[in-house]
């Protein structure tokens, strides 16, 4: 369970000001209709975190736990640096919404701005950490619609109250903590 919460509460603080929340608060006040938008972003999150999931698995499978614990632990610490650089919605992310109606304006648009996305590399990196994939990817997911269905909901009034530094210091932490705890050998008694 601990993958679960873990994944559930890491994902949620990163997702805070991120370019896919931001994509959330724009497709919100473009179309407001916020079911569509929703259903939209699960869809995505599953698809994309299911194939990240996947690919820690793999991970996981194919390198030796020495090599997977280095790995796993610079990459922890390198999300921790990445939560703390803003994010941007690109333009053409959004030239998709105007084609494929609600749902599949947030679907595409959604998949294609987290696709290596810090939240995407999060799942693959907690994935190959955690032995049940499966729970990394429910949490991530959980973690997302956390942070984007109030986006969907309140919208950018909202937005520019809430202390972005603070909430992205907090998360870079959280991955700094795994890192070093990750390259400290802590879970080694499970592989890692």
């Amino acid at each position: 369970m601990e993958s679960l919460f873990v994944s559930t509460g890491v994902v949620a603080l990163a997702e805070i000001g991120d370019k896919t929340q931001l994509l959330a608060f724009l497709l919100a006040t473009r179309f407001k209709k916020p079911l569509p938008i929703i259903a939209g972003i699960l869809v995505a999150t599953i698809l994309n975190h299911a194939m990240a999931g996947a690919l820690g698995a793999w991970i996981t499978a194919t390198l030796s736990p020495d090599i997977l614990r280095w790995i796993l632990g610079l990459s922890f610490l390198g999300m921790a640096v990445w939560t703390l650089i803003p994010d941007k919605i690109e333009e053409e992310e959004m030239q998709v919404a105007r084609k494929f109606g609600v749902f599949g304006a947030t679907l595409i648009t959604f998949f294609l701005a987290e696709m290596g996305d810090k939240t995407q590399i999060a799942t693959v990196a907690m994935a190959a950490h955690y032995p049940d994939p499966v729970l990394v990817v429910i949490g991530t997911t959980l973690g997302m619609l956390i942070a984007d269905v109030p986006a969907v909901f309140i919208g950018d009034r909202f937005a520019a109250r809430i202390p972005m530094k603070l909430v992205h210091g907090i998360a870079a932490a959280m991955f700094a903590v795994m890192g070093l705890a990750t390259l400290s050998g802590a879970g080694s008694s499970l592989g890692f």
